[in-house]
C-alpha cells in the first residue's frame, strides 16, 4: 500500500480509502466490522464516513454507520491506526439532500451547530477527536450532485463562508478536530475559504471530496489545477461511478442485491449516453485482459491530484477485488485508448 500526505498536512492517508455508505442499511454491524478488519489487514488506513450514513437516508438509520465504527474502535482498540474523516450535513438547496431529523434541522454551517454537528459524531464513533471534519455540501446553492440548471440563487439566508471558516478553525484549536475538508465543492468556494484562511490565518482546507471517474471527469474543469497548486488533495468519491462501470449494469441489467436494484434513487449514471461510455470502458479494459474494476479504480489513483480513491462495498469479497486493483498500472497505450472514448462521449455525467 502507497500513502499520501493530505493536503499540507502530515496525515498520510492510504491511496485507497474505505468508504462506508452503506454500512447499516445494506450491510450490519458485524460485516461493517469485518470489513474494517479486511481494509486494515490490506493496508488501508483511510477510513471515511458522515453523520447521515447510510445512504440512502432514512431518519430509522441516521448515524447507525458513525455507530458501527464506534463499536468497533471499542472493541479493538484501534483508534491510532487509522485517519478518521466524518461529514456535517448541511442545509436543504436545490440538488442536495432534505434531512430535517439531522439535528433537528440544525443544519445550517454556524459555530453552534457546526459544534453539535462534532459532539454528535464524536459520541457515535466513541472517540474524543475527528482527523477530517468536512463540509458535505456547500450551505450555498450551487451545482451539485447532478443539477446541471444554476438558478444564480444567491440565498440571503446562507451562512457567509468566513463564519464557516471560523467556526472550523475553532474546533481545530479546540482540539476536537485535527484538520477540515470540504465536499461537493466548486473552483469558486474552495478559493474563498482558501483566501480566507490565507489572509487571517485560520484553518486551511486540506482536501476536497468530489465524484471522479470515467464518466464523471468534471473535476478536471478548474478543481484539479486548483488542488495541485494549492496542495488540497482530492478525495475521489464513487470511481466506479455507482457500480457503473464494473459492467454489471450495462443492458438494463439490474443484478439481485445491487444498489440499483435495491434502491430506485440512483440514476446518476443510467442515461443512455452514459450507458453507451460505460461499455466503450469496460470493453477496452476487457480487450487488454484488465478487470474492469481494477481499470477504473487504477485510472482514478493514477491522477496526481487524487490523494485517496474511496472505494465502497458490500462484502470482505467485493473490497478485496476492489484492493486488487492496486497491482494493475495501466499501460500508455491504455491511457490513450481512454482518451480516444474521452473524446467520442465526453464527461456524460455531471
Amino acid at each position: 500500500m502507497q500513502y499520501h500526505e493530505l493536503g499540507r498536512s502530515a496525515l498520510k492517508v492510504s491511496v485507497l480509502g474505505l468508504g462506508t455508505m452503506s454500512w447499516g442499511e445494506q450491510n450490519t454491524e458485524a460485516e461493517a466490522h469485518a470489513q474494517l478488519d479486511a481494509a486494515l489487514d490490506a493496508g488501508i488506513n483511510f477510513v471515511d464516513t458522515a453523520e447521515m450514513y447510510p445512504v440512502p437516508p432514512r431518519a430509522e438509520t441516521h448515524g447507525l454507520t458513525e455507530r458501527y465504527i464506534g463499536s468497533w474502535l471499542r472493541q479493538t482498540g484501534r483508534r491510532q491506526d487509522i485517519v478518521l474523516a466524518t461529514k456535517a450535513v448541511g442545509p436543504a438547496r436545490p440538488g442536495n439532500a432534505n434531512l430535517p431529523y439531522a439535528r433537528d434541522g440544525r443544519v445550517s454551517y454556524t459555530r453552534a451547530n457546526l459544534f453539535e454537528a462534532v459532539e454528535t459524531s464524536l459520541q457515535r464513533l466513541q472517540t474524543d477527536y475527528i482527523d477530517l471534519f468536512q463540509l458535505h455540501w456547500p450551505d450555498r446553492s450551487t451545482n451539485i450532485f447532478e443539477l446541471v440548471d444554476y438558478q444564480y440563487e444567491l440565498d440571503d439566508d446562507a451562512v457567509p463562508i468566513l463564519e464557516t471558516l471560523e467556526a472550523l478553525d475553532a474546533l481545530v484549536k479546540s482540539g476536537r478536530v485535527r484538520h477540515i475538508g470540504l465536499c461537493n465543492e466548486t473552483p469558486w468556494g474552495l478559493a474563498r475559504f482558501l483566501h480566507h484562511a490565507e489572509t487571517l490565518g485560520l484553518a486551511r482546507v486540506i482536501s476536497i471530496q468530489n465524484p471522479y471517474n470515467l464518466l464523471n471527469l468534471d473535476f478536471e474543469n478548474g478543481l484539479a489545477e486548483m488542488a495541485l497548486r494549492e496542495q488540497v488533495g482530492l478525495l475521489a468519491y464513487s470511481p466506479l461511478a455507482m457500480g457503473t462501470l464494473t459492467g454489471k449494469y450495462l443492458g438494463g441489467q439490474r443484478p439481485t442485491g445491487s444498489r440499483l436494484n435495491l434502491f430506485g434513487r440512483f440514476f446518476r449514471y443510467s442515461s443512455e449516453w452514459a450507458q453507451h461510455a460505460a461499455l466503450a470502458y469496460t470493453t477496452l479494459f476487457r480487450e487488454h485482459g484488465i478487470d474492469p474494476v481494477h481499470g477504473a479504480l487504477s485510472f482514478v489513483r493514477s491522477r496526481p491530484f487524487v490523494a485517496s480513491t474511496l472505494v465502497g462495498a458490500t462484502s470482505v469479497p467485493q473490497l478485496q477485488h476492489s484492493i486488487a486493483s492496486l497491482e494493475v498500472t495501466l499501460s500508455r497505450e491504455m491511457l490513450d485508448g481512454i482518451q480516444s472514448i474521452y473524446q467520442r462521449y465526453g464527461t456524460p455525467v455531471p
